[in-house]
């Protein structure tokens, strides 16, 4: 299963401003400016000294004051968050990881498929609209992966080391590896990794556009969750790569940008669904077993 945040982590009561802790790897002084002599002070003279920025991704995908970061994403990655929408005016589907299934099936020593369907009946009974398996994401996910190596490998021996294409390919669906890759790897690493969207942004992709349709919803009326064996999805869905506009008539523009919607609102883990349900002091192995939703 899942490790869970630890209890701090989940308090609501936070201080709008959140000091970074001795761990912090990046310097809020700036660079220390050099001292003028008295008798050359020039008052008009603007200061040398740039602004540092610090963002969220930056922080969470630091190995220093990290606890305090996870605080902040928990408004909006939380059991807490999910709750309020499933009883709002916005439709709100699930997406199951396998590993989350297995996760749970092993707790609960049932089949993944037995975990999967109670599953169903479970979240559309607090109101989902619908619950949906990441293992056809994943399958695409797999045939673009495949599809973008054999473009690189054609190119490459077509062009050899002059080709745009760089192979090896390296996968990209791991939120914890990419992080790794742009802090401490950088521009050397980055060619190499597979422009393809991992299973979770592959399948929060088509909710928020081929499903939105299909349902005759609008994407912005939609709230999608993800349930992960991982918390470092929650990283991957909140990186603005995975964001796209909307206009004001709700279809997408990226020009005229009302508003600007995620692919996947919020991720949960399969220790923070095994919460939930345990929350709910239900019998999940007496659940029903409802019929699997198809995309």
């Amino acid at each position: 299963m899942s490790e869970k945040f630890s209890p701090t982590l989940r308090l609501t009561d936070l201080n709008d401003f959140i000091a970074p802790s001795q761990g912090c790897v990046v310097s809020l002084k700036g660079a220390k400016p050099k001292q003028e002599k008295a008798e050359n002070v020039d008052l008009s003279k603007p200061s040398q000294t740039e602004p540092v920025k610090i963002s969220l991704k930056d922080c969470l995908a630091c190995s220093g004051c990290i606890t305090s970061a996870e605080t902040i994403m928990l408004e909006k990655q939380s059991l807490d968050e999910f709750l309020s929408h499933v009883n709002s005016e916005k439709a709100v589907i699930v997406s199951l990881s396998p590993q989350s299934r297995a996760s749970l099936a092993a707790y609960f020593n049932l089949s993944p498929t037995q975990v999967f369907r109670k599953l169903n009946t479970f979240f559309k009974g607090m109101g989902a609209k619908a619950v949906f398996d990441t293992s056809c994401s994943r399958d695409l996910s797999l045939i673009e992966s495949c599809n973008e190596f054999i473009t690189r490998y054609k190119q490459h021996q077509l062009k050899g080391k002059e080709s745009e294409q760089s192979i090896p390919m390296l996968s990209s669906a791991c939120p914890g590896w990419i992080c790794y890759a742009e802090k401490t790897l950088g521009s050397y690493i980055l060619p190499y990794i597979s422009s393809v969207k991992s299973p979770q942004q592959a399948i929060g992709s088509a909710i928020k556009h081929h499903i939105a349709n299909k349902m005759g919803l609008r994407p912005k009326n939609i709230y999608h969750v993800t349930v992960m064996p991982c918390y470092d999805k929650k990283l991957e869905a909140s990186r603005d790569d995975f964001v796209f506009s909307v206009g004001h008539d709700g279809e997408i523009d990226p020009v005229v940008t009302d508003l600007r919607i995620a692919e996947v609102d919020s991720v949960l883990t399969s220790g923070e669904v095994l919460d939930l349900i345990q929350s709910k002091s239900i019998d999940f192995e007496s659940l029903a077993e409802a019929p699997l939703d198809r995309l």
